[in-house]
């Protein structure tokens, strides 16, 4: 059996804060990746998509492995490295797909059971201790969620389902990270997971094209496109990168309320790139949706401080 993450992580407030401050950042940043995304599925297929940013990931970090000498991966975590990089793989071909259909705000807050799929999983997989006030405010962050949910679902039918299956996913590609925890460079596992996605994507487009599967054709990408291609990979390696730190310094469950930050930038540049403007029931549930978060962080710097005073 794993040992719970705090026996592994320690109970300071300065790794729980430096945690939730990296969670936070890449929560921040990485929905600009989701804007490239969305205008390049306005021509090419999402595996497509999904394909070449997984592929400036493996050329973006590449220099990194071989600078930090990451090459040799520790015994007993090269599986759990590919099934990383098959789970993100999904995850992330589902949500472009969504981004055909959805506008941005939409799609995230739909992915956002996500969190609660996390905790579920945080605590049969890795033992982690989930405290009665951080359940009770991830349940009223989810119900954020569902005044967001409600009227997409009605709206947009079907493609609304592919969020879903990229939450399940993430939280499958979130678990195991934590598990690799300690045990395997950032860089080193987000290599792998460029190197694995690209593979199962690439088999995927070849095998569509035998079989003319929807979703899996090719078309070279313009100069202009080649260029959000290569600003997606930057933003996506950058955005991961930070994820893998976070989760280095606290337990799943304590970062799974954080990701709602997302849906703030999400919001934003949905509207100033694509004019998507959130309906009330957007703002209202962003509202109660960070509120929850900062409460959590407030409640996880008292907890801290409880700890730190009781061990002196």
């Amino acid at each position: 059996m794993i040992p719970p993450a705090s026996n592994r992580l320690g109970n300071d407030s300065a790794s729980a804060t430096k945690g939730i401050l990296q969670l936070c950042a890449a929560m921040l940043f990485i929905p600009i990746l989701d804007v490239f995304a969305k205008l390049l599925g306005q021509a090419l297929d999402p595996v497509e998509v999904t394909f070449m940013r997984f592929v400036m990931q493996i050329l973006l970090m590449a220099p990194l492995v071989i600078w930090a000498r990451q090459w040799h991966v520790p015994a007993g975590t090269l599986m759990m490295q590919f099934a990383r990089g098959i789970l993100l793989a999904i995850a992330t071909v589902c949500f472009f797909a969504a981004l055909q259909h959805l506008p941005m705000a939409e799609a995230i807050s739909i992915y956002f059971v996500q969190p609660l799929i996390l905790t579920a999983l945080s605590a049969l997989f890795l033992g982690e201790q989930i405290r009665q006030r951080r359940i009770i405010a991830i349940i009223i962050g989810l119900f954020g969620v569902v005044v967001i949910l409600q009227p997409s679902i009605v709206i947009f039918g079907a493609p609304a389902l592919f969020p879903l299956a990229t939450a399940l996913a993430m939280a499958g590609y979130v678990t195991i990270t934590r598990r690799l925890a300690g045990k395997a460079h950032p860089f080193q596992m987000q290599f792998i997971v460029g190197i694995t996605a690209t593979i199962a994507l690439g088999a995927t487009m070849l095998i569509g094209q035998m079989f003319d599967l929807a979703g899996t054709g090719f078309i070279m990408p313009n100069a202009q496109q080649f260029e959000w291609i290569i600003y997606m990979g930057i933003v996506a390696t950058i955005g991961h990168i930070f994820i893998v730190w976070a989760a280095n310094n606290a337990p799943a469950s304590v970062l799974a309320p954080f990701q709602y930050t997302e849906i703030i930038s999400s919001v934003i540049l949905g509207y100033l790139v694509f004019g998507d403007l959130p309906a009330k029931s957007t703002i209202l549930g962003v509202c109660i949706i960070v509120g929850c978060g900062i409460y959590l962080f407030h409640r996880e710097r008292i907890a801290a401080q409880e700890d730190r005073q009781a061990s002196r």
